[in-house]
């Protein structure tokens, strides 16, 4: 495994495939471009995944896992649940896994919104944005509350957007 700049690449291919179907040089079918895995409990960023999944517009350019799953396996992406708590994460295609604001970038670039946030590429503003990032992960809970939403989402369905509490 080799990692630089909250990116790292897996040795492994760790992406979805149908029975048996795999490329030509033996690597495993996808379905989708990249893969969030998001934190379902937490209200802004389930409200971030509807809104990136409407951007998709069904296109199944971006696939969503929910961390919070009892059955969720955060080894299968070379992280520990710890990690994946601490900050977003996102696997490509390729199985490469970034973190932090890297995966909005490549989000919104999988839609065709990537000029969103290309501003956060500039060296000063890239330095903020990753800043930013960084408490707002360690805060979203409490910045959650601020914004009115108090409930505990504990049974939460990423395919649907829904919750039941």
């Amino acid at each position: 495994m080799k990692a630089s700049r909250g990116v790292t690449s897996l040795a492994t291919q760790t992406n979805q495939q149908p029975a048996g179907g795999h490329q030509a040089d033996r690597r495993p079918v996808v379905f989708w471009d990249f893969k969030i895995l998001i934190d379902y409990q937490c209200p802004i960023c389930r409200r971030e995944a509807k809104f990136l999944r409407r951007l998709d517009r069904g296109r199944r350019r971006l696939a969503f896992e929910d961390i919070t799953r009892t059955d969720f396996d955060p080894s299968k992406y070379g992280r520990t649940m710890n990690d994946v708590r601490s900050a977003i994460h996102g696997v490509t295609a390729e199985g490469t896994v970034v973190s932090g604001v890297e995966v909005f970038r490549r989000a919104y670039a999988a839609v065709g919104y990537g000029w969103l946030m290309k501003p956060t590429e500039w060296p000063m503003l890239r330095q903020l944005s990753d800043v930013g990032y960084r408490w707002f992960a360690r805060n979203r809970y409490r910045i959650s509350r601020l914004f009115g939403d108090t409930r505990e989402h504990r049974h939460c369905d990423p395919e649907r957007d829904t919750c039941r509490i």
